[in-house]
Parts: structure tokens; sequence; C-alpha cells
């Protein structure tokens, strides 16, 4: 139904062995929408893409994007949904030992029957799409830190997804590339009617771009809002996140009962 949210992850728990990561998780994304996921290292951001993503199965609740149960499907249901998936990795990840072209072109490639001439028309309209046309016959170590994340980007839209997933896409990146990168992400998410989830620590970036945002500590959602209600907040934690503060709920110290990062009783809460 057009109502129902594209993403919808529903009372979700996950942990390493003895170890939790993510706690009763519940969050919902309209289609078409950029939400970003903020909050300290080792607080399960990443984790919440690898279910999504249906590289990790949760131990409790359910994973639903598009109206499928990602962590019901099986390794063939799973290989023809992420086609429908574009995902920026941290560093880009791109192949050493290819070229330019070639990086671009591997998801065309692997998922389609494509003729190569239309594969190569493919290519240089998804370069075009990120500034870098003139790179296909390049390799990745001849390529500066923004470039190869451009091209990575790129690379993640080849198949026009409908779900595209940013694993903290701004690390690394100068002042100018970092601006760059946040312009393609805003551009060709509108462009492609893209829903996109972005784990991110880049607070000046990110609030520009999202349309949401929740804020996790301890595996749990603790707080979100929109970008508005974010900068205005006068919740303590959301505060000493957005302002680097060293004194606030997450204690310098480890471990800490009072620490947000413990279980202190704290539910999720708007912003």
């Amino acid at each position: 139904m057009a109502d129902q949210p594209f993403i919808d992850i529903r009372s979700v728990a996950f942990a390493y062995g003895e170890r939790p990561i993510l706690k009763d998780i519940n969050l919902q994304i309209p289609r078409g929408k950029l939400v970003a996921i903020m909050g300290g290292s080792g607080c399960g951001k990443t984790t919440l893409l690898r279910l999504l993503s249906g590289q990790y199965r949760p131990q409790q609740g359910e994973v639903i994007v598009g109206g499928q149960r990602v962590d019901r499907m099986n390794s063939r249901e799973l290989f023809r949904f992420r086609r429908s998936m574009g995902m920026l990795f941290q560093f880009g990840a791109l192949f050493t030992d290819l070229s330019v072209f070639d990086n671009v072109a591997f998801p065309l490639r692997e998922n389609t029957d494509l003729p190569e001439s239309v594969i190569r028309d493919l290519v240089m309209m998804k370069l075009s799409a990120v500034g870098l046309r003139g790179t296909q016959d390049m390799k990745t170590a001849e390529l500066s830190g923004g470039m190869a994340r451009r091209i990575a980007l790129a690379r993640a839209i080849a198949l026009d997804p409908a779900l595209m997933l940013y694993d903290e896409p701004f690390t690394g990146l100068d002042p100018i590339s970092l601006g760059v990168i946040a312009h393609l992400i805003k551009k060709l998410g509108d462009a492609l009617g893209t829903t996109a989830i972005m784990v991110t620590h880049d607070i000046h970036h990110s609030l520009q771009l999202a349309d949401h945002v929740y804020f996790m500590a301890g595996g749990k959602i603790i707080a979100s809002g929109t970008p508005q209600e974010v900068l205005a907040s006068s919740d303590p934690w959301v505060a000493q996140f957005v302002q680097g503060a060293a004194d606030g709920p997450v204690q310098f110290a480890f471990p800490a009962p009072t620490s947000v990062g413990e279980d202190s009783g704290l539910e999720a809460r708007r912003v």
C-alpha cells in the first residue's frame, strides 16, 4: 500500500555470540526519503546496514524492505533482492586490479545479460553523472581519494537501485571532495527516487541532506527527529553528540554505569 513504509524494522535484536549489539530496534522509512543514522562508534549502526542487506539475520524481529521479509530470504532470493540495492562502502572498496570502467561495469556484467555495447553506454552515463567521464581507462591507484569515492558511487548506482546504503560516505575526504560527494548523494538520490540510509558521524553535511535523523546508543534508538529538531534539541545526549562535547551522558570512562552506552533505562524519543 502507498502509505506503508519502504523500510520497516520491527523489534529487531542482534548479538555477536553473547554480546548484544542491537536491542529492540524499531524504525520506519518512507519511500524516496534519505535517513541518517548517527551515534558513537560501536553502537550498532553498521550492523543495522548488514541486517538490511541480508548479510546478517536478526535473532529477534522483522526486517522488511519494499514489502519483502529480508530476514527470511534464502540465497537465491537475497541475490535477486540485492540487484535493487546499491552500497557505498566507507572507503569505496574498488577493485584495485580493474580499471575505472571495469569497476563500474562489474554489477552490470554480473547481474544482467546486456550486450557489451549497452554496458559501455551505461557506464559512461554513470561516470558522467559523477563528473568523471574521462577517467574510464584509469587504474584505481591513479585516483585521488575523492575521485575514488565518486567512482564507487557511480558503481553503486549502476543498476539504478531502489535502495541505497551509505556507510560513512564522508570518511577521509578533504572538505572539497566531501562537499562534492554530499552534493552527488542528494542530486542522484532525487533523480533516481531512491530510498536511502546513511550511517555517518558528519553532523554538518548530514543534517543538510537528511529528511530524518535517528540517534543510536547502546544498541538502541534513543532519539529521532527532523534536522531542524536535532539542531534545536535540548536533549542532553543529542546536544553532546551535535556539539562534540567531552562532558555529557556519554562518559569518557569505561565501564560507566551512568553512560548512555549502558542500559540506563532511556527510551527512544523525538528530539
